[in-house]
């Protein structure tokens, strides 16, 4: 079933991965991160200026990016719940104000993310969230953006 998703009523919540590209310059978050779903997301939607912006990747020692925030490669991981609630801390009044007119969520992030998107969580009233945990599972989340008729 296809329901169509205007670019401003939904969000992409896509986790960091580990695997960057080497750059000695920041460059665009959607383009540094090599491994989980952030490919497919860039192969799909980079392109797209009203969709890239709608992608926001949730990192461990960012907080919350943008697709096109530039960074530099890193290190870090959430590896606890502590962790977890500290980088909730740092998102939750980012993430509220994003929101607002949001109906559709597609998060693809670890459990320990999903702990810091508290504010969807909190939504779930208003908000359809598709929670895949599995960062990997891109032919998963591609299924969910193809019925919201992102392409």
């Amino acid at each position: 079933m296809t329901t169509s998703v205007p670019a401003e009523h939904g969000l992409i919540l896509a986790g960091c991965s580990r695997r960057k590209k080497s750059t000695s310059t920041p460059m665009p978050a959607l383009d540094l991160y090599e491994g989980g779903c952030i490919p497919g997301l860039r192969d799909r939607l980079g392109a797209n200026v009203r969709l890239r912006q709608r992608i926001r990747i949730v990192s461990a020692l960012h907080g919350l990016l943008n697709a096109d925030s530039p960074i530099m490669p890193y290190d870090r991981r959430l590896t606890d719940i502590a962790d977890a609630y500290i980088l909730r801390q740092r998102i939750a009044p980012n993430l509220a104000g994003e929101l607002a007119a949001v109906t559709h969520v597609l998060a693809v992030v670890e459990p320990l993310y999903l702990l810091a998107l508290e504010p969807v969580v909190r939504r779930l009233d208003s908000i359809r969230l598709c929670w895949i945990s599995a960062p990997r599972d891109w032919h998963r989340a591609a299924r969910v953006l193809d019925t919201w008729g992102w392409t």
